[in-house]
């Protein structure tokens, strides 16, 4: 199970999705607790989309996904939803079908387009080396220095959202600071790992803690737990099977909600939610 150390690369790949997983599995908490899971297929999908338009126009293959998506978050923080017929997610998909098709638009029209599709949608993290590693480690590192800061000003407003308590009033610096992550993680994220394991490493170890834990405290680590897991064992299929490693890990994560969702009992192994972090 260990094998796979021995090779740099697989090294390597092993600290990106560490170092990616834990960071999107504790933002997943905050996502599923918002009711807004389609957020990071946006966002992601925006990405993607700034980086197809990079490579059309030959420039800014870093800049522009990062402002498209910086602009993407700023966008969705402050969409004010007056129908009470319509909810965020039904905009929040409609804004992910619309990047979806114009980076499929735009991938068209590269030489390599079917495979530049495919690791869009599921990267190559084997490919990662150290510098992207490092930058990776800074961004994601002061990210959650942040919300380490201000974790109960971020769960303040995640709870709000849980029990129907938030109120439009006007621009609220939390959840736009909130998108401002999620939209600087996913930038790094995407170009790495691709959009569908960000979507899973953000939305499954959350689901699968939700499940099986009470307590914010118990949830971040289980989400966290859950996601170490799915790095470490799908890395391993991948390395022992010659899988594509983007799409063992989301298959391992898949089967591993499985499990979790298979057991019926679990939400008497925890006490009560308690909000405080204190």
């Amino acid at each position: 199970m260990f094998e796979m150390f021995h090779l740099n690369f697989m090294v390597q790949a092993f600290i990106i999705s560490l170092i990616t997983g834990l960071f999107l599995s504790y933002l997943g908490v905050h996502v599923v607790g918002r009711g807004i899971v389609f957020v990071d297929l946006a966002l992601g999908q925006i990405s993607s989309f700034g980086g197809a338009f990079a490579a059309f126009i030959g420039y800014g293959l870093t800049t522009i996904p990062l402002v498209f998506t910086l602009l993407g978050a700023l966008l969705i923080s402050m969409i004010d939803i007056r129908d009470k017929r319509l909810k965020l997610e039904a905009i929040i998909g409609i804004i992910y079908a619309f990047a979806s098709a114009a980076t499929v638009m735009l991938i068209s029209k590269t030489p390599h387009g079917d495979s530049d599709i495919q690791e869009v949608l599921f990267g190559n993290i084997l490919s990662v080396n150290m510098k992207q590693i490092t930058i990776t480690c800074i961004v994601f590192g002061a990210l959650m220095l942040m919300h380490s800061i201000f974790q109960k000003k971020f769960f303040e407003l995640t709870e709000s959202f849980e029990i129907g308590e938030t109120e439009k009033k006007g621009f609220n610096i939390w959840n736009f600071l909130f998108y401002i992550s999620i939209g600087l993680s996913i930038v790094f994220a995407v170009k790495i790992s691709g959009v569908i394991p960000v979507f899973s490493y953000l939305i499954i170890p959350s689901v699968c803690a939700i499940m099986l834990a009470r307590s914010n405290k118990t949830v971040i680590i289980i989400a966290m737990l859950v996601s170490f897991l799915g790095s470490f064992i799908g890395l391993n299929v991948s390395f022992h099977f010659d899988f594509p490693a983007g799409s063992s890990i989301v298959a391992v994560l898949g089967i591993i909600f499985i499990f979790v969702s298979m057991v019926p009992l679990t939400k008497h192994f925890f006490p009560k939610k308690n909000k405080s972090f204190s």
